[in-house]
């Protein structure tokens, strides 16, 4: 490993500490380095705030002169809700930068480099770039695809089952996977469930983590083609502490409608697709709200329908050492199903490891 690639490295490490709290906007970590000694560091905490070049450049001060820059995300050089970092740079004298990758972004796309260059600054883009896109794959895809990235959370027994006969289903994983849910769902914008699930389970969708929580709770989005969500449900008696989309069609009636308004959730009537709400409208319209990185947690109908549209990006599987049995209990994906092996789903990137009690498997579509 280059002494480039372990400076990049020490910017990724930085940059993750803020996983999912920068949305709409990517995660960047950013070194300056003087004389080998690092003289400035600093990462993006939130959209709006200052960028991870602006923290590192306020910590080196006057040592930023004639020093290198190391920055998982090429310098941003258009005003958004904060100036361009490309200003701040070629003011404090830094004299070399290397960059993890270029900002797929077209508003910024290749300008802050040459910006930079066209000052005399030196650049080097591609240092650790498989890297930098992985941490910060949500962002490439909602600005590239005007789609949210989506990764689908499955807790599941042994033998595949989702619940027993009698439809109970707490809890099938340890309390070690539950509590990385939670920390997942503190990383994403928006959690997905359909109406079946909510009328079964009641689930809350909230994150609870153990001690002071600095997290705030993704959006709630619940897919109600008939609009049946029960009123009394946990999600509609808590919309006004945390936010609950339903997603319906034309066909839901408009008192109904007008029942979840006055609770305080917000319904999105999206056109029908086979008599069901349109996911690929839908989830163009929630990225459209801000919505980078959404979360489906089930049913298995939902699950279905999200991996048969494509619409997937990553899986996590958590697998509970628990056979339930019963050809009447549920399974972790449902739908129609395919017809013949050579036609099924195959994933890749596959990473095992034990979580708690449970085998925790993630992977790529």
């Amino acid at each position: 490993m280059t002494i480039h690639e372990q400076y990049m490295r020490k910017a990724l490490k930085l940059a993750l500490r803020a996983e999912g709290r920068t949305s709409p906007n990517p995660i960047v970590g950013a070194i300056i380095v003087r004389g080998g000694k690092i003289v400035g560091a600093g990462f993006h905490k939130r959209a709006g705030g200052p960028h991870a070049e602006k923290i590192a450049l306020s910590q080196a001060k006057e040592k930023a002169r004639g020093a290198t820059l190391y920055v998982t995300l090429e310098p941003c050089d258009h005003f958004g809700r904060t100036p361009p970092c490309t200003d701040a740079l070629i003011a404090s004298g830094i004299k070399k930068a290397y960059i993890g990758m270029i900002d797929p972004n077209p508003i910024n796309n290749g300008k802050g480099i040459h910006r930079l260059n066209k000052h005399g600054i030196m650049t080097r883009s591609g240092i650790l770039e498989k890297e930098a896109k992985a941490v910060n794959k949500p962002y490439i895809k909602y600005i590239t695809r005007k789609m949210p990235y989506v990764t689908v959370k499955i807790a599941e027994t042994l033998d595949g089952k989702i619940a027993t006969r009698t439809g109970d289903s707490r809890w099938i994983s340890s309390e070690r996977s539950r509590r990385l849910v939670h920390r997942l769902r503190s990383r994403v914008d928006a959690i997905l469930v359909g109406a079946t699930t909510v009328a079964q389970d009641d689930p809350l969708l909230t994150v609870r983590l153990p001690g002071p929580s600095q997290h705030k709770d993704p959006i709630r989005v619940v897919i109600d083609s008939g609009l049946r969500t029960p009123i009394r449900s946990r999600i509609i008696t808590t919309a006004s502490r945390a936010p609950v989309i339903i997603a319906t069609t034309g066909k839901a009636p408009r008192r109904r409608i007008a029942r979840y308004t006055q609770k305080g959730a917000k319904v999105m009537v999206v056109t029908a697709r086979k008599g069901q709400v349109n996911l690929k409208e839908l989830f163009r319209r929630l990225a459209e709200r801000g919505v980078m990185h959404l979360l489906v947690e089930g049913g298995a109908e939902t699950i279905a329908s999200v991996l048969d549209e494509g619409l997937a990006d990553r899986l996590i599987f958590f697998i509970s050492p628990k056979i339930v049995g019963g050809r009447n209990s549920p399974t972790s994906v449902a739908g129609e199903g395919i017809a013949h092996m050579r036609n099924a789903l195959i994933v890749k990137g596959m990473r095992v490891r034990r979580s708690g009690s449970d085998i925790m498997i993630e992977a790529e579509l």
